[in-house]
């Protein structure tokens, strides 16, 4: 099999990690009279559409989203990641607390597979160089390896995370391999600190992700509700410990993806 113009004057490698890829489109040109100009200004602000394409070379698995798969070629076999009734139940839970799909399909053996586009970032990252793993937040995985384990990491304080209007729990993702994210921040935008028995205190959830080595509370700002209320302050995100913590620096525009989701429905 050979696939001579996956890459064209209009669309390109950006990024490789392992088995994955990152296919960026520098515009979209299947356009109509009536969608051409917001089509036109979207290119010019950056605005793309993209894919992850995987490199399935048999001795490789991965695991999607359920419904993220747009087209594959080759003698590639897909199977549930379910291995029973007590294993359906414990992903249920996790799909409950993480908004994370349930079923995550499984992809093996020789050939090449491509997800649907999207006008998110994609972000590619090693999980064995996050310390003892990685924590994402919710909404963001897309696929990775199949030799990456998937779990939950709780808050430390449940209490405190209500009051703070935080989820309880996060998907985290331990072992080998790549984990491809849906960022609504690009990772140049990105800040990575690294904390060596430090903390960080974050006002929201603009972590995108974090060590599973680290401690993650929410706290009052202050050591008082009083306090907390004068300095205009209320709760924040606190990550304690020794690890690694990439964080968006400014609030991505909410409008922007609505209204570019409702696009990405064209054919």
């Amino acid at each position: 099999m050979n696939i001579v113009n996956l890459e064209n004057s209009n669309r390109k490698i950006t990024n490789t990690r392992g088995n994955f890829s990152v296919l960026e489109y520098n515009r979209d040109i299947s356009v109509s009279s009536g969608n051409a100009v917001t089509e036109y200004f979207m290119a010019e602000m950056g605005v793309h559409r993209r894919q992850v394409v995987i490199n399935m070379t048999g001795s490789n698995t991965a695991i999607l989203q359920a419904g993220a798969m747009q087209w594959m070629a080759g003698d590639i076999k897909i199977a549930t990641d379910i291995k029973g009734v007590g294993d359906l139940m414990g992903k249920m839970f996790k799909s409950s607390v993480t908004k994370e799909t349930t079923v995550k399909p499984k992809y093996s053996g020789n050939g090449i597979l491509v997800l649907e586009p999207t006008y998110k970032y994609i972000i590619l990252k090693e999980v064995s160089e996050w310390q003892s793993g990685l924590v994402i937040e919710d909404g963001m995985f897309l696929a990775c390896d199949g030799t990456v384990n998937h779990g939950i990491t709780a808050r430390k304080n449940i209490s405190s995370a209500v009051l703070g209007g935080e989820g309880l729990f996060n998907l985290s993702l331990t072992g080998k391999g790549v984990v491809a994210l849906e960022s609504n921040v690009p990772e140049d935008e990105l800040v990575e600190i690294h904390l060596d028995n430090d903390e960080l205190r974050i006002d929201g959830n603009m972590a995108v992700c974090w060590s599973n080595s680290l401690e993650f509370t929410v706290e009052k700002a202050t050591k008082s509700l009083i306090g907390s209320a004068v300095s205009g302050e209320g709760f924040v995100n606190v990550y304690r410990g020794t690890g690694i913590v990439l964080m968006a620096p400014v609030t991505s525009s909410s409008s922007l993806f609505s209204a570019t989701s409702s696009i990405s429905a064209k054919p």
